[in-house]
């Protein structure tokens, strides 16, 4: 895609370029040169810093760093522009009718969604679905919690302003947010320093609720409780939508993300986990990752002993995405170029000129680990089935997933969609029963820092190996 962008005075064109895809995934620290945008017309300097992190073959070729990018007259620029599946789900739930309108919020490291519903009949009359603006300041929770130590407050403000755009003017009886730890705090406007080291232990994971004044919103909101450390109220919806705390028998929920959030059990009690999976299942840290949008590589299969990709869109390949990732490495043990252990030859090559490198092996390795420890020292004891949550579990392929590792190989699992969304929902249409419903999976769920447990730490070891395991 072609932008033309006109400067402002004394800013960098970073702001208008994020407004138009390019993602700042170190959030603008020219660390990574993961924002690359090509000039076509117009003068972009080049900087010590683009120097440092682009070949001169960049950047005779135009690209430039948009985090520091700066001009003085119109520039035409080449964005690589993503487009988000974003899950919104709006499977019909339970209701307990009454007047009026409201609205439930998925607030996501990566994603917004917001959905306004008729509380008299349950149905979602509209859908808004946007890029979280945080995401300029880094692209992961780790990344946005630097910043707001050193900016206090701004992270905040800008997505409380954003998601008031997005709900609109027509008043609203009220307002439920999901979202995780480091969301519930950043919007909160909560200290995050104590979710920036060991324990990770906020004393303020409690549900807020905000006068409708006090957010320039139409109507009044609550951001709902958190589980625990890095455990936010996106799972807790995850068990109202699963119904999790009223199974008699145990069963598994994982959210793959930029943390991979675990819980197992049931009506006779619930554990619950994160582990730091890292941004690379999103396409973060992997030299040739993207998010599954145009060009994103999404899928990888054998064929006549090489390589046959899947790109969205039909275009040339530039990237690939999450669940081509999976796909990528469980082809590449197949083939024997990548051994059990992560050792590569020689990198991989996919689709002409998209490659994998071993340092992206390992970055692989990190996150596929985590969230494989976290399930063996959640669920070992026993569980019927595992569900997986959000849009990375909605797309992947489950075969490959087992195949590396990632998911257990002795376990039916299954998809379940944007649960955190379609939680909240079913919060909202029942209001004479939620206070009650939240008390109950508050005193039933109990919070594991994984980090702590001298087992996980050499659990995480073995499990970075890129081979199936078992629960069991």
């Amino acid at each position: 895609m072609k932008l033309e962008i006109q400067p402002l005075p004394r800013q960098t064109l970073s702001g208008q370029l994020f407004d138009a895809g390019v993602e700042f995934p170190c959030g603008g620290e020219s660390a990574c040169a993961g924002c690359k945008v090509r000039v076509m017309s117009g003068d972009v300097p080049i900087t010590p810093t683009m120097r440092d992190a682009l070949t001169e073959a960049d950047l005779r070729e135009g690209w430039r760093l948009a985090c520091c990018a700066e001009a003085t007259e119109p520039v035409v620029v080449e964005v690589e522009q993503w487009s988000l599946p974003v899950l919104t789900d709006e499977a019909h739930v339970p209701i307990e009718p009454r007047a009026g309108r409201g609205a439930v919020i998925d607030l996501g490291t990566t994603t917004l969604v917001v959905q306004i519903v008729n509380l008299a009949t349950g149905e979602v009359e509209r859908v808004e679905t946007a890029l979280n603006p945080q995401a300029r300041y880094g692209s992961d929770c780790v990344s946005r919690l630097q910043y707001e130590l050193t900016h206090r407050g701004e992270l905040g403000g800008v997505i409380r302003e954003a998601l008031g755009r997005m709900l609109g003017e027509e008043p609203l009886r009220e307002i439920l947010i999901a979202g995780n730890t480091v969301m519930h705090h950043l919007f909160c406007a909560l200290d995050v320093e104590p979710l920036t080291h060991a324990p990770f232990a906020s004393p303020a994971l409690g549900g807020f609720r905000f006068a409708d004044w006090e957010l320039a919103w139409p109507g009044p909101a609550e951001f709902l409780p958190c589980l625990g450390g890095f455990v936010g109220s996106d799972l807790l919806c995850g068990i109202v939508a699963t119904n999790l705390d009223e199974q008699p028998d145990p069963h598994a929920l994982l959210d793959i993300g930029t943390n991979g959030e675990i819980l197992a059990g049931g009506a006779n009690g619930i554990l619950c986990a994160s582990t730091a999976a890292g941004p690379a299942f999103e396409g973060g840290r992997i030299g040739a990752g993207m998010r599954a949008g145009h060009g994103a590589i999404d899928s990888v299969h054998v064929k006549d002993g090489g390589f046959v990709c899947h790109v969205i869109g039909g275009t040339p390949p530039r990237g690939l995405c999450g669940s081509g990732l999976v796909d990528a490495a469980a082809c590449a043990l197949e083939l024997g170029l990548v051994r059990p252990n992560g050792r590569l030859a020689n990198p991989l090559t996919f689709a002409g000129e998209v490659t994998l490198s071993q340092a992206d092996i390992r970055e692989l390795q990190l996150a596929k680990g985590a969230i494989a420890a976290g399930l063996r020292m959640l669920a070992g004891g026993g569980v019927e089935s595992l569900s997986i949550a959000g849009a990375f579990g909605n797309y992947i392929r489950i075969p490959s997933a087992r195949k590396i590792g990632l998911l257990p190989a002795d376990l039916s699992v299954d998809p379940v969609g944007n649960t955190a969304l379609r939680g909240a929902r079913m919060l909202l249409l029942a209001p004479s029963a939620r206070r009650a419903r939240l008390q109950k999976i508050g005193a039933l769920t109990r919070h594991i820092e994984l980090a702590a447990d001298v087992d996980f730490q050499y659990l995480y070891a073995e499990m970075m190996a890129l081979a199936p395991f078992r629960l069991r």
